[in-house]
């Protein structure tokens, strides 16, 4: 393709349709390494000896939903983003589950009573540790996969960017959980790589996910993504640094 071309496909990519948290569209495009830990397969182990679990910014219900056959008698999941609200009360609240808006963020209350939740399940969303401890039921378990705040920090520099959580990382949280009275099960902090196989999978994936690159567009980035173009077409893949971590903790 001549560069005319290029930014053709790459608007057409710019302002393709995203919901809920699913990034099916860009399969054999874009390439994540997987962690050493099944969170969805651990969160099936802890549900099967729990009454009630809440799942915190589930996000459109996708990886929820593929722990159905092992949900407890009580299910309750939070959304906030409006159009993913929509989405997984469409999907859930037929199948029994509670489906509530809840902002959530690392000093916000939760609309739950004090040992409400014998599983609280957290996959990409902020949390506020006091809270969590306050909702568990004794005995109760918080499991939390995270995004690292250094997730693909060498991809932001790309365009000018750097992490806007740096921070976000077990040395944050891993304290704040023990201080809040909960034990600490595991801890995993992981490091591999994020590829794409083409520029136009990165554009649709920053503009799912704005708030790595704020005010990102094909129009004000041209220059860097036909430099990306540019190393692509020599390496035949960009590669970047992808990083998540792992929680589990136990109220006593």
């Amino acid at each position: 393709m001549d560069r005319s071309e290029l930014l053709a496909a790459w608007q057409r990519e710019e302002t393709a349709p995203f919901s809920g948290w699913d990034f099916a569209y860009l399969a054999g495009r874009m390439v994540e390494d997987d962690p050493p830990w099944e969170y969805l397969a651990r969160a099936a182990v802890l549900m099967q000896t729990a009454a009630s679990v809440v799942d915190l910014d589930t996000g459109g219900g996708e990886r929820f939903l593929e722990l159905r056959p092992y949900w407890p008698a009580k299910v309750v999941v939070t959304e906030e983003y409006p159009p993913n609200f929509d989405l997984v009360t469409q999907r859930l609240a037929p199948l029994g589950v509670q489906v509530l808006s809840v902002p959530l963020t690392d000093d916000n209350p939760m609309p739950f009573a004090g040992g409400e939740f014998d599983l609280v399940l957290n996959r990409h969303a902020a949390f506020n540790p006091a809270e969590v401890a306050r909702v568990l039921a004794p005995g109760g378990t918080f499991l939390t996969q995270q995004v690292h705040g250094l997730w693909a920090a060498d991809l932001l520099a790309a365009f000018g960017a750097a992490p806007q959580w740096p921070d976000a990382a077990p040395e944050k949280y891993v304290p704040r959980l023990r201080a809040a009275g909960l034990a600490i099960v595991d801890v995993q902090d992981w490091q591999g790589s994020l590829r794409f196989l083409d520029v136009g999978a990165l554009v649709y994936y920053l503009k799912a996910v704005p708030w790595l690159v704020p005010g990102f567009s094909v129009a004000t980035q041209r220059d860097t993504l036909f430099a990306l173009q540019d190393r692509l077409d020599a390496d035949g893949e960009l590669r970047f640094t992808a990083r998540k971590y792992l929680i589990e903790a136990r109220k006593e």
